[in-house]
């Protein structure tokens, strides 16, 4: 909600751009002028622009054939943009309830916290099959800002794909978050859920095998 209102008082391209690279690990001008359907002359002076405020970084991606290629991606200073836990008050909040409750409440506060989320979540799929449920909680997930896609390959494999937490805030000091986190997907997809993470710059990619 926060980036869909700051990019009405703002420039739309950069939001669109922003936006488009927090979705991928990196993308050249040619790519988002292709994707965006913008110039490229136009792309590259908001990338440069987007550059100089340190919103993005570039670096040399190699090609099949050629030379390397310039490449743009996203930088930490864009993850305020997008939805975050991690902010001051569910920082004081938790740091209140360990020094009153003890260290392990905040642990046990966050663990109240996904089995809440994952109830919220199984009472908004309806679908029968894993597959429908799958791509239900996709498209929940991605109005949450998650950013968040699904492949379903011919053997029924299924990957959910997201590029924003916005529990990275806090990450750091309650890691175990990523494995409740999975452990209430499995749950409310009735699955097994094994996650892999990649991370570049500001970029940061989750995939999440479905079996």
């Amino acid at each position: 909600m926060f980036f869909k209102v700051l990019r009405d008082i703002a420039k739309p391209q950069w939001f669109d751009i922003i936006n488009c690279l927090k979705r991928s690990t990196g993308l050249s001008v040619a790519e988002l002028s292709e994707s965006l359907g913008m110039s490229y002359m136009g792309i590259k002076q908001h990338c440069v622009e987007l550059h100089k405020r340190g919103y993005l970084d570039t670096w040399r991606r190699p090609k099949a054939v050629g030379r390397p290629e310039k490449a743009y991606r996203l930088t930490a200073k864009a993850e305020p943009l997008f939805p975050q836990m991690g902010n001051d008050f569910t920082n004081i909040l938790l740091e209140t309830v360990e020094k009153t409750y003890g260290a392990a409440s905040g642990e046990k506060l966050l663990f109240g916290f996904f089995q809440e989320l994952g109830q919220s979540y199984r009472m908004k799929l309806k679908g029968d099959s894993l597959s429908e449920k799958v791509l239900q909680f996709t498209k929940i997930r991605e109005s949450e800002g998650y950013v968040s896609s699904c492949e379903i390959d011919n053997s029924d494999e299924m990957v959910i794909t997201e590029y924003h937490s916005p529990y990275q805030g806090i990450i750091d000091k309650y890691p175990m978050i990523h494995n409740m986190e999975d452990q209430m997907i499995g749950r409310v997809l009735g699955a097994n859920v094994v996650r892999n993470e990649e991370k570049a710059s500001g970029l940061v990619k989750y995939t999440f095998l479905i079996r």
